[in-house]
């Protein structure tokens, strides 16, 4: 065992049913870890807790948008050393289409989940000592594109809170941090291939020097942040990207 591996810890992974959540939570089994799984779709989460390894694994469905779903969840959530914040959604819309409706929708989900959620496990003192929690931020954080606004926004909040947080909670020896990837390959990178055309595509792949990525390739930029491997580093944010940045 190495201190990259996650042996006698227990993480708590939400937005585990699909893409990037759901390959975390999957790649900590393989590195030891003890899971707790979330998310709004029961089905989706069993598949998902299918493919983990070893045992004493648990699922909790909750719509983390609804108070008391999320309350039932940190009263049956055991103590954990680790959180992995993945739930969000990206609902591109140019600036002048942006509603209440459209400003909640991506603000609740990407932000204020993930900041109720952390109040809540901090009130209930559901986090061990030298615990690590992590952040799925997106480089559109610090690189905002053409109609992402909302989605930019809501990342570079998150980004800021987890520096906060970090501030808060070192003297616990707990630790807060940020992942920040580019293009991926998940289900969403699915629905925009469908929604442009091959050639802008194909352009935008273009400028990805290690070409896009895959939902591993952050699981295991973020089991490096729950793990003592990086027990000196909090507070930062790191660049998931392939060097797409560089051009």
């Amino acid at each position: 065992m190495t201190a990259f591996h996650l042996n006698d810890k227990t993480i708590l992974v939400t937005g585990a049913s699909s893409g990037i959540g759901m390959q975390t939570a999957i790649s900590i089994s393989k590195m030891g870890g003890k899971l707790i799984l979330t998310g709004r779709n029961k089905e989706n989460l069993k598949t998902t807790l299918s493919q983990l390894n070893g045992e004493g694994h648990k699922l909790i469905v909750a719509d983390l948008l609804k108070e008391d779903e999320r309350n039932k969840l940190i009263e049956e959530l055991p103590m954990v050393d680790g959180i992995v914040h993945s739930a969000g959604t990206v609902n591109p819309f140019p600036i002048k289409f942006i509603d209440q409706e459209k400003l909640n929708e991506t603000m609740n989900i990407n932000y204020e989940i993930p900041v109720l959620l952390m109040a809540g496990v901090m009130r209930k003192k559901k986090i061990n000592p030298k615990a690590s929690i992590v952040f799925l931020s997106s480089v559109s954080g610090q690189h905002p594109h053409k109609g992402g606004s909302l989605y930019a926004s809501s990342k570079a909040a998150l980004e800021a809170f987890s520096k906060a947080l970090a501030l808060e909670v070192y003297l616990q020896g707990i630790r807060s941090n940020c992942v920040s990837p580019a293009m991926v390959k998940t289900a969403m990178y699915d629905v925009a291939e469908k929604g442009m055309s091959k050639e802008i595509m194909d352009e935008h792949i273009s400028q990805y020097p290690l070409g896009v990525g895959y939902p591993e390739d952050v699981a295991n930029a973020i089991i490096f942040l729950l793990s003592d491997a990086s027990r000196w580093i909090t507070g930062i944010n790191i660049t998931l990207d392939g060097g797409f940045i560089l051009q």
